[in-house]
């Protein structure tokens, strides 16, 4: 389902196909509230070109190429009556310019109308950078929600979520402290819709139990956070110890839970400890004579180049779900 940057957007193309999108419908592919296409409607002449019968307005393509235009500049943080004042006065796509003098090239149709190239990803991706980008909590919470209620827990996270995160950190990378704010913003608002939708959380069982920490130094919680939801969603017990848990902090952790499990996370490799996850993985409990030792899960990019037989290091969520799965149903 990702997008193809040669081709115009999944949105125009469903608005050529059928009669045109609703306010609702353009609202969700732009990222933005309801209300916000209604006011620059209303303020700024930006509304359906062509009226249909009925109550309810259609937008057309042209409509929608113009409301993205509208957002690539208001995103970049040009007022909003300057920035309708630009989008109308481009022609449509399919209107022939009327100067020969050769028009500026479109913004490329891979970015999310804010200079982030997402690439081949969900359109809803687009949505929820450009919500981040305006620091618009509601309509980002709204588009997080939509997207985890209708691809799932997991999918929404590898698909959805952690493709614009990516995105929003590169460009943050790439122009110094501008994005900082957006970057946490964004952040926060998955870790609360996560939360909302991790089911309650379950009882633990004997040998069944998976324990997630980052290690120490390392603050990077989110893929832990989607990790505990998506085993909690499957009836399995999880321990959550979040950012920079200290060494003797984990241990203690292991040895009260008695977990089947340790995921234990490394954004980076200064973070990743290939003899703390060893000595995790060493570490015995239960009852003398029937004696266990956890599975320890090298979670994120940091132990690259780390791992060592007998501590799994899946690359993605599902494959790190299916790992513990394996374990606590031996």
């Amino acid at each position: 389902m990702g997008l193809d940057r040669d081709d115009e957007t999944d949105a125009a193309a469903d608005a050529r196909r059928g009669g045109g999108l609703t306010t609702g419908e353009v609202a969700r592919r732009l990222g933005v509230a309801p209300t916000t296409v209604r006011s620059w409607d209303r303020r700024y002449g930006l509304g359906p070109a062509a009226h249909t019968g009925g109550r309810h307005r259609r937008w057309t393509a042209d409509d929608l190429a113009r409301l993205e235009r509208m957002c690539a500049l208001t995103a970049t943080g040009l007022p909003p009556a300057e920035a309708a004042r630009l989008a109308l006065g481009e022609a449509a796509p399919d209107t022939p310019p009327r100067r020969t003098a050769p028009r500026p090239p479109p913004p490329e149709r891979s970015r999310a109308g804010t200079g982030m190239r997402l690439g081949d990803v969900r359109q809803e991706c687009k949505g929820i950078a450009r919500s981040a980008l305006r620091l618009d909590a509601a309509a980002l919470d709204k588009l997080l929600e939509d997207a985890i209620e209708e691809h799932g827990l997991v999918a929404a996270w590898t698909e959805v979520i952690m493709p614009t995160l990516q995105a929003v950190g590169r460009k943050w990378e790439s122009a110094g402290e501008r994005y900082v704010e957006v970057e946490h913003f964004l952040s926060w608002h998955v870790s609360g819709a996560l939360r909302r939708h991790a089911p309650p959380v379950v009882a633990d069982r004997p040998g069944a139990t998976t324990v997630l920490a980052c290690v120490p130094a390392e603050n990077h919680t989110l893929p832990l956070e989607v990790l505990a939801a998506a085993l909690a969603e499957r009836g399995l017990p999880v321990r959550m110890f979040g950012g920079a848990l200290p060494v003797e902090s984990l241990v203690a952790a292991v040895r009260r839970t008695g977990p089947a499990a340790v995921g234990l996370w490394a954004q980076s490799r200064t973070t990743a400890s290939r003899p703390l996850a060893q000595h995790v993985s060493a570490i015995e409990w239960g009852v003398r004579g029937a004696r266990r030792k956890p599975v320890v899960l090298t979670l994120g990019p940091g132990w690259a180049g780390q791992t060592s037989p007998g501590l799994p290091h899946p690359p993605g969520l599902s494959e790190a779900v299916a790992v513990v799965e394996s374990v606590v149903h031996r």
